[in-house]
């Protein structure tokens, strides 16, 4: 499968390393300032970090902006970042970490991992990642079972070609502020297949 294709083993894990570094350099005064603004105007909460499974179903930190409130109410400034997906930077340290990927199943809470099928579990099988397949296919708008589907589907089709589309189409979403679904509504949790 995936493992023999030199592309997904050594080619993605440097471009994801050098993509993330350069990337967290050039937008660091913009990581700084949301600090800033988010020390000064959301009590000195800045971060958001959970432990989220990764590769393997191995738990690791994910950092995000803080978007809510103690109530899991999206605040103000978090609907903004939300809406540019500003609150996604500190994951490029995730990135820079290697716990997470560029492009990957986005990874999700770990309470999911005990409902679901064999199938879906493959998504663990690579790194998670910022963007995805069905991430541009629909993200909220789509049901756990056909985010699910994309998901595998890019486990098992990885390649530079899928990448590159994925990409395209993520920049294509951000620059035309296309809203897949209103930044202040939390997401149903996954229950299960039944």
């Amino acid at each position: 499968m995936y493992k023999n294709n030199l592309y997904i083993t050594h080619f993605k894990p440097l471009i994801d390393f050098c993509s993330a570094l350069i990337g967290f350099i050039l937008l660091f005064p913009t990581f700084v300032l949301i600090c800033l603004i988010l020390f000064f105007f959301n009590h000195r909460k800045v971060f958001f970090k959970q432990k989220r499974p990764g590769k393997n179903k191995q738990n690791f930190t994910l950092y995000k902006f803080v978007t809510m409130d103690d109530n899991e109410q999206v605040t103000p400034i978090g609907t903004f970042l939300r809406k540019y997906s500003l609150d996604e930077i500190p994951q490029l340290l995730n990135v820079i970490k290697g716990e997470m990927s560029l492009i990957g199943p986005r990874p999700l809470l770990p309470e999911y991992l005990a409902l679901y099928t064999d199938y879906q579990s493959q998504r663990h099988d690579i790194l998670p990642g910022i963007t995805g397949l069905a991430q541009v296919k629909g993200r909220n708008q789509l049901s756990w079972q056909h985010r699910f589907r994309y998901d595998v589907f890019y486990v098992k089709n990885q390649s530079i070609c899928l990448d590159l589309y994925i990409l395209k189409i993520t920049i294509k979403n951000l620059f035309s502020r296309k809203k897949i679904k209103e930044a202040g509504v939390l997401i149903e949790k996954f229950k299960g297949n039944k």
